[in-house]
């Protein structure tokens, strides 16, 4: 039997996360791993679209082990085709200069068409979306933090993605296997990044980046606050790693397996961060 304190949760509100709970003082957000698109809104999607290629494969399954690590796991019910969970909801672009996706995507990774001609999402109706399905998951999320900072007087928030190793439309050449985002180093503290980097450092066979072209999205920058307990980073790691990238995206139990040693050290460095604490005057 599952204990009280790692029991899977289920909300009488069907677009909140399923949340499975855990007591440590760390909390795995995974924004992009749904596939699904309410019936009512599929006749706006193009025949692709509605095979939602952009999808964070399989980042559920790989992240299973951190459930036995006490860590606390979101998992969203729609599709980011539906809305975007890690962009902000005033829609502002995250990377301002480059090719950006949106609030409600209109555009695939690479750049063709989301939605049938005339049939993309207003004004209204976005704002509709913002409070029928992003505003629950960042509800459950902030709860989530909240509850645990206050057990822990800290909490560690891994926002976890993984996108294909080349999408020109979005950036140039091929992507490490392995992006970390600290939003420059604002978003937690100094130690905990330094440490990640140091933890990627002993798999050589994987190449990393910090803060290079994906510095975190809405869900790092928004809540990490290390002034106050919240220590938030995300991990972007490239499809390559642990799947094969191309349709239909599969999984692969080898490529998932040379990587898993490298995913699990990292998630048991977030797990064992320890803050320094104000001193008491």
């Amino acid at each position: 039997m599952m204990s009280s304190a790692r029991r899977t949760t289920a909300s009488h509100d069907a677009n909140r996360p399923h949340v499975i709970e855990g007591g440590a003082p760390l909390v795995i957000s995974l924004p992009h791993v749904a596939t699904a698109i309410p019936v009512d809104q599929q006749h706006r999607y193009t025949p692709r679209a509605l095979e939602v290629e952009d999808t964070d494969w399989h980042l559920d399954r790989l992240y299973g082990f951190a459930q036995a690590m006490g860590a606390t796991l979101l998992v969203p019910r729609w599709s980011r085709y539906l809305i975007d969970l890690n962009r902000p909801p005033q829609d502002t672009p995250m990377y301002p200069g480059q090719n950006n996706t949106e609030l409600c995507p209109t555009r695939h990774f690479t750049g063709e068409a989301i939605y049938r001609d005339g049939l993309a999402p207003d004004a209204t109706e976005i704002e509709r979306r913002v409070g029928s399905y992003w505003q629950p998951y960042h509800d459950e999320l902030q709860a989530v933090l909240d509850a645990r900072r206050s057990t822990h007087g800290f909490v560690v928030l891994l926002d976890a993605h993984s996108i294909l190793s080349e999408v020109p439309w979005l950036f140039d050449g091929i992507l490490p296997n392995f992006s970390l985002g600290t939003a420059s180093g604002s978003s937690c503290a100094p130690a905990l990044r330094d440490a990640l980097h140091d933890t990627l450092s002993r798999f050589p066979q994987f190449s990393q980046v910090v803060d290079g072209r994906f510095k975190g999205g809405y869900i790092t920058r928004h809540y990490g606050r290390p002034a106050e307990g919240v220590h938030a980073v995300q991990l972007e790691m490239a499809c390559r790693t642990y799947m094969l990238e191309a349709a239909p995206f599969a999984w692969s139990e080898v490529l998932a397996g040379q990587a898993r040693p490298a995913l699990e050290a990292f998630v048991h460095t977030l797990r064992h961060f320890r803050p320094e604490m104000p001193s008491t005057p």
